[in-house]
Formats: structure tokens, sequence, C-alpha cells
């Protein structure tokens, strides 16, 4: 067997002097190296085998680090972190110590701008395109969005200032009907209007023909004549020249030589302009074509079948979407509401059963929160299924929409707590603080699936607005109610009791704090255990029974310390002018790389060891009445 291409390519200067033959090999060489690399490690296969051609022709025709390619959300940078020196490290992908999934302005100078969340890189790009344009710059910007980014905000809001503030910026619309699930709304519905009409199969044969005769000047030709065959008749060209962006396309987002002879084309405008690029999500993997939710983003998988290990139990997200069926089938009101995360957030499994109580927006968490006001306004009852981390891009309309107006809307907080292997732009390590400070909203943390099912209907009972925050992946597996029952607002459980030590455990670190309680037991301490369930309201008239007879408290909470659970703790007994000392075990205030939980949080202290440690001085304080005999 020769040597791979592949083998060959260390930067970006090395696919240059390549053939467009060669490069076409190329690519199909980096699919199956993905495949195969992507088998051990998991990460996002399905849209990093649909940017291969686009990224070689990107790496071909420009020059990074020098030019700037801004990619929306970044976790389809796969290829280009391989071309760009670090394919020795590909293995390494979301392992300890190994490359980001997605782009890390620390990790090379070729990444440019980190991202993470979706609707950032027209916006990004275009302060680079301008920074440039102030010292009389001359390299290029160039901005890669996939089709979901369109239905977020922020896109707009960029692309209503792109053509007024640079004459130089380079828009690439990278369409492939899917973010994670299939996209929805009127953009979605538009761009499959170009897609499917008769003009564009046409001037796409055209396209292929002309290339594969004529070269340079072709592609130039074809797609302009595209874009002038679909003005007046198909809404994206009108649309994003109204904005004063010159619309070219669409074209085959897979075929190379057409990509190069475009982008060559387009290097030389003097005006912003968008390429409207048609990709394959999953393209070259079978068993990505047939399921592209699972492979937009996966564990290990097998490399040949496609097939992953099974779940072991239900995840926290299945428990929520099963729990949110009953509760729907007896409230004619109740409504569900994702931005675009169906898959990620269980309510796949709710729309079925529900299809008309379901609502996907899109990528656009804000206007969910608002959207979902509205509803609550005329009577409905509003889940909102939005991870941690993505809830904070809407923290506005919480506050001004839901909050300020006491409005019944529920958040069903998925992925709070450490996120693992898809690192600091994920971590749901903030939402208790970003909430906690906000009027009127109730906050939840479940210790496992039978207290989420619970939760989930107290919050359905409050007529204000709630906050419940769970994990990802399964929790400990305990048996589930037929059907939940309404928690006591504000009041914690007592799990065990005790007068020397109590031990507060929040959600997804109970577990922690049962550990921690038992070895303190068995060591003849008298320690209580308290599974804290609310964040707010505090149970203050139980924290304030513990604080007048024992000698210290801990608290366990998988949120960052400041703000957290353990200051909200903190807060409450300054302000009943108690000094009972608090260990507090929690994620300190700096942004957690991405890795094994288990390795990050002995790493950082969120361990029992640690609250041990801390505990020492207030337990050698103690009578010595224990079970020395060891």
């Amino acid at each position: 067997m020769g040597k791979l291409l592949l083998d060959t390519i260390n930067s970006p200067a090395d696919i240059k002097s390549l053939s467009v033959r060669q490069l076409e090999s190329l690519a199909e060489e980096i699919r199956e190296y993905l495949i195969q690399i992507l088998a051990k490690t998991g990460g996002h296969l399905g849209p990093n085998l649909g940017v291969v051609e686009l990224t070689l022709a990107m790496h071909y025709v420009f020059d990074t680090p020098s030019d700037k390619f801004v990619f929306d959300v970044s976790h389809q940078t796969y290829v280009h972190k391989l071309l760009t020196g670090r394919r020795q490290q590909l293995s390494t992908m979301r392992q300890p110590g190994g490359l980001n999934g997605f782009m890390l302005r620390t990790e090379s100078e070729h990444d440019c701008y980190g991202a993470g969340h979706a609707g950032t890189a027209l916006s990004a790009a275009l302060g680079m395109a301008v920074a440039r344009d102030l010292v009389g710059g001359r390299n290029h910007v160039l901005a890669v969005a996939g089709d979901a980014a369109f239905t977020n905000g922020i896109s707009f809001e960029a692309l209503n200032n792109i053509a007024q503030r640079t004459k130089r910026m380079i828009v690439v619309l990278n369409d492939n009907e899917w973010s994670i699930d299939r996209n929805v709304g009127a953009i979605a519905s538009y761009l499959h209007k170009i897609v499917t009409n008769e003009h564009y199969s046409n001037l796409h044969d055209t396209a292929t023909r002309l290339v594969e005769r004529l070269g340079g000047k072709a592609a130039r030709h074809v797609v302009r004549k595209a874009e002038e065959a679909a003005k007046g008749m198909l809404w994206p060209s009108m649309l994003f020249e109204e904005f004063g962006l010159t619309y070219y396309g669409p074209v085959d987002g897979h075929n190379i030589g057409l990509l190069i002879e475009t982008f060559q084309f387009l290097k030389s405008q003097d005006r912003p302009v968008l390429l409207h690029a048609i990709t394959q999500k999953g393209r070259g993997f079978q068993p990505a074509l047939e399921k592209q939710k699972k492979f937009h983003g996966l564990g290990p998988y097998d490399p040949h079948t496609g097939e992953t290990k099974p779940a072991a139990q239900k995840t926290y997200s299945e428990i929520f979407a099963e729990t949110l069926v009953k509760l729907a089938d007896k409230n004619p009101k109740l409504v569900a509401i994702t931005a675009a995360m169906p898959n990620g957030t269980g309510l796949d499994l709710f729309r079925p059963h529900h299809p008309q109580k379901y609502f996907d927006v899109g990528i656009a968490e804000e206007h969910g929160v608002i959207f979902a006001a509205g509803l609550a306004t005329m009577g409905f009852k509003p889940f909102c299924a939005i991870y941690s981390t993505f809830l904070q891009r809407a923290f506005d309309p919480v506050m001004h929409d839901v909050c300020l107006q006491n409005l019944p809307v529920v958040f069903c907080m998925d992925r709070a707590g450490l996120s693992g292997d898809d690192g600091p732009t994920h971590h749901g390590l903030f939402d208790i603080g970003y909430l906690r400070g906000l009027p009127n909203i109730i906050q939840m943390a479940p210790k496992d699936e039978d207290e989420l099912a619970d939760m989930l209907y107290t919050a359905m009972l409050h007529p204000g607005p709630s906050a419940i925050r769970y994990p990802r992946g399964a929790g400990p597996g305990v048996k589930i109610k037929s059907y939940p029952v309404p928690l006591p607002i504000g009041r914690a459980e007592v799990v065990s009791d005790g007068d020397e030590i109590a031990v507060f455990g929040l959600g997804t670190l109970f577990p922690m704090a049962r550990e921690l309680a038992l070895r303190l037991q068995g060591d003849g301490y008298s320690t209580a255990l308290i599974n804290a369930r609310f964040i707010k309201p505090l149970d203050r008239d139980l924290l304030a029974g513990y604080a007048e007879r024992v000698s210290a408290i801990v608290t366990f909470e998988d949120h960052v310390l400041m703000a957290g659970f353990g200051s909200a703790v903190l807060e409450a007994l300054s302000e009943m002018r108690l000094e009972t000392p608090v260990v507090r075990i929690g994620w300190p205030d700096r942004f957690i790389e991405h890795g094994k939980v288990d390795a990050l949080r002995a790493k950082y202290g969120v361990s029992v060891e640690a609250a041990l440690e801390k505990l020492a001085p207030y337990l050698e304080r103690l009578p010595r009445k224990r079970l020395l005999a060891r």
C-alpha cells in the first residue's frame, strides 16, 4: 500500500501544490481517518464529515493565521485542526490534556476565535474585519456559519451591520439542513426551496461540467447565474442582498474544484459577499447519514457499523421527557419548548405523544423564553428545556419578561454541572449564580430521577417562575413512582439527624455528601445529612436549627462556589447573625477545561477527601468520644 497523502500534510502549505484530483483523494483519506479516530474518542463526527472539501478549499485559497477563519459553534473544525499541524494530536480529541472539541485560541495560532455556542461567527468576523480596515490591513476574514446559525438573532444583528462597516468580508453559509435535529422555521423552509428548485439543479450540473472543461472563470459565471435565476423568486438572494451582501450560490460544497475557483473569485471582491454552499452532514459514512441526530456528537462507536454501547439506564433527560408526557396527559395547558435541542433535552420523546404541545424555536433561546412568557400570559404552563450553558444567552428575557412579570414559566436546565468532554463552553457551572439574584423565581436540584419527577410536578403547580437544574447522563438509578407528588417549596429533606456536623448535598453531589456523612458517622461523629433540594427559597429554619447546634456545616454543589448554593448558606447565616463555620465544596473561580469528570473533580478539590481536609480543624475541637480502636 502506497504512502497516504494525509501523511504528508503537516500545515496548510502542504496542500497548496496538490491537484484537484489529489485533493479529492485527500478528502476521502481525511474522512476515513476521522471515522477511525473518533470511533475511539467520540466527538462531532457528522458535522466534520460534511465540511471536508469546504475546509480543504478554504485552506487551499487562503493563508491562516494571517487570514482569519471564524467558525460558528466551531464543533465542525476537526478538519481545520488536522490541516493546521494537529494531525498527530487528533487521537487526543476531547481527552484529558488533549485537543478541545471546539476552536480554542490558546491551542493554535490558526484558531483565531474560540466558540461553543451558535450565532457568534458573523459578529466576531465583522469585528476582525473592521479592526483590519482600521489599520490598513489586506488579509481576508471568513465567517463559516451553518444554516441553523441563521435562526439565531445574533446572526441577523450582525447582518444588519456588515455592509455598513466593511467592504471586504466573506460569509460562508454551510447549508446541510441540520443543526442537531432537522432545522425548523421559515429560514430552513426558504433555504430548502433553493436547493429543490429545478433552476438550481440545472445550474448545479452546468457548473460541474464547466469547471471540469474550462476552469478559471467558470465558477464566477455559474454561481452568479444561479443567483440571477433565483432573484425575485427565491428568498435568500433577496434577503442577503437587502442586507448589502452580494449572494453567490448555491454551490456544491463537496466539489473541490468549484469551491477553489469560487473562493479565488470571492477573494478578489471589494464588497461583503455570501457564498451559499450545500453540504451533506455525515458524508462518507452510511450510519452517520442514516442517523443524523445520533452522529452529530456521540461517544465511542464501532467504525464499521456505527453502533454504540447501549446505555445501562435512562438518563435524566429521558426521565424529564417521560414525566412531562405524564403531566401533559392530564394538563391541557402544559406545553414544551426547545431551542433546536429536542434530542439533547429528551423532548424528541415528548413530541410523538403531544405534537400540538411541542415547539422547537430553532437556535433562539431569547425568543424561546419570551415566547414562553407570552404563552404564560394566556394561561398556559410552558416548560422551557434549555441547557444550563445555553440559558445564559437568554438571561435578560428570564429577568425582564418572566421574573419581573412573575409568569409561571419552568426552566428545565439540562447539563447543569460539569459536562466533561465538551469543556468550558458547555459546563453548566454558573446557573445558580445567574438566577439566584432574580426575585420571584424558585430554584431546585434533584438528588435522583424520582425527585426530578416530583420537582417537575411541583413546578407545574407553582404559580410563578421556577428552574430545575439536573445533570447530563444517568442518575443513581432509583425506582420512579407511577405518578409524581408535589414537594413543599423551600423545604429540605433530612436524611439522617446529628448534632455535631451538618452535611448539605445539592443535586448531583448528594451522593458525595452522603459518603462524607457515612465516613464521619463511622468515625463516631454525630453527623446530619440533608438533601437541600431547594436553592431558592432556602430552608432557613432548618439551616438555623442546625447552625445553632453543630460545630460546622458542609455544603456540596456541582457549581462554582462564587454566588452558588454555599454562598446562599453563608448569606443566610450572616443575616441570621449565626457564626457557624461553613466548609464549601464546589468549583473554583475559573473556567474548567475538558476532561473526565472524576479526574477533574479530584484535581479541583470537588471530593470527599477535600471536604475532610477542610473540615479537620473543626473536628479537632469536638470532644474525644470517637471510636479510636480501629
